[in-house]
């Protein structure tokens, strides 16, 4: 790969992967190798899925973009489906190409709506590539709620808390992200979420949540926030919506709707609302729901998680938490997790290493008989680790 520049912060290990099925990828040499990363989360429904790749074809074959002053009826049938499975029944949909643009489309929209210069999200979530949402020196408000998780009132949060009161006025929109946490797979408390959500909107603040990493069925729910009992008022979703093709829908709800009736936004890009894109989702969630994936995967991931619990031993692995076919595996440090992944590897797994964790998000079709391999494998390794 000597005229690719790779600036991702993470080392290539395989540089010939040429062929993939399902939860596997095949190198040039033929070695399978087990994803239980989705690529980067991306391919929900797995590898080369046959009835999305002959989605894709059809719409290759028909029509790819459309401009400025024309579209596609595939479009508007996408977004019914976006809008049917987020309970934004009545709101709208913009299709774009990754799930950082998702979100700062969100975030330009809010501050035109209601004129405030201030963002808002929980001090660990990750946002995007853009530097308007990793830089946070300036125009920001960090709520950090490492306290939260030891607060002994963390399951009935009081509006009366020293941390809630501490949030500025004229926040214009507080950035949701229900589970992933820059990768740590942490879950906020569900009554500090819904606190911190009345808090924003009662000072005319909007709710844009970032379903990039945990939306489409991966907790278990379509969504992240279907936890939380909130209703968005713009929420981004990317990577596994495409199940690898690069689209992302940014979902204004109704009320959001009806502003921008009264003070007109424009967002203009070359792939905006493109056919290709909306084609893919609608297969994906027509996919998804015969296909029952989402009662699936609640129950796979309470049997996945409830192995790896086992697993767990105070000194290697000492804490695992998931939701759904999202999971993690805090280690005792970065130079066994480095170890530990090394293995998995060289028995073709591989995993998500995060320094001081372990990430699991296998494609949502994963099988039992699959994961049950993995963890044989695994248990191999941290018992000859332990010997």
């Amino acid at each position: 790969m000597e005229h690719v520049y790779n600036c991702i912060g993470h080392t290539l290990k395989i540089p010939d992967i040429v062929q993939s099925d399902g939860v596997y990828v095949i190198d040039s040499s033929g070695n399978r190798y087990m994803d239980l990363e989705s690529g980067v989360w991306c391919v929900s429904v797995g590898h080369r899925n046959p009835r999305i790749n002959k989605r894709i074809s059809e719409q290759i074959d028909a029509i790819i973009q459309s401009g400025f002053s024309y579209s596609s009826p595939i479009v508007n049938l996408a977004a019914k489906r976006i809008l049917d499975i987020t309970g934004l029944d009545k709101g709208k949909c913009v299709f774009l190409c990754s799930g950082s643009e998702a979100i700062e489309i969100g975030r330009q929209i809010s501050k035109h709506l209601n004129g405030f210069k201030l963002s808002m999200t929980l001090h660990d979530s990750y946002l995007g590539a853009y530097s308007s949402v990793s830089d946070r020196t300036r125009g920001w408000y960090l709520f950090d709620w490492t306290k939260c998780t030891v607060c002994e009132r963390n399951t009935n949060c009081s509006r009366d808390c020293t941390l809630l009161k501490r949030i500025p006025e004229e926040v214009s929109e507080f950035v949701f992200e229900p589970g992933s946490s820059s990768g740590y797979v942490r879950f906020p408390p569900l009554s500090m979420i819904r606190n911190l959500v009345e808090i924003v909107r009662e000072q005319g603040g909007k709710i844009l949540v970032n379903e990039v990493t945990t939306g489409m069925g991966r907790t278990g729910l379509w969504f992240g926030y279907q936890h939380y009992d909130i209703s968005p008022d713009l929420i981004a979703i990317g990577k596994g919506v495409g199940n690898g093709y690069p689209v992302s829908i940014a979902v204004l709800s109704e009320k959001t709707i009806r502003e921008l009736e009264e003070k007109p936004f424009k967002y203009s890009q070359s792939h905006q609302n493109d056919p290709l894109g909306a084609s893919v989702v609608k297969e994906l969630i027509d996919y998804m729901e015969e296909a029952g994936l989402i009662n699936d995967v609640q129950r796979k991931g309470k049997r996945f998680l409830g192995q790896l619990e086992k697993l767990v031993d105070g000194q290697i692995l000492t804490e695992v938490r998931g939701r759904g076919l999202m999971m993690a595996m805090d280690v005792c440090d970065p130079k066994m997790t480095e170890r530990l992944c090394s293995e998995l590897l060289k028995q073709s797994f591989i995993v998500g290493n995060r320094g001081s964790h372990i990430r699991i998000d296998p494609p949502l079709t994963i099988k039992a008989e699959e994961f049950d391999h993995f963890l044989e494998v695994f248990e191999g390794i941290l018992r000859g680790i332990q010997a």
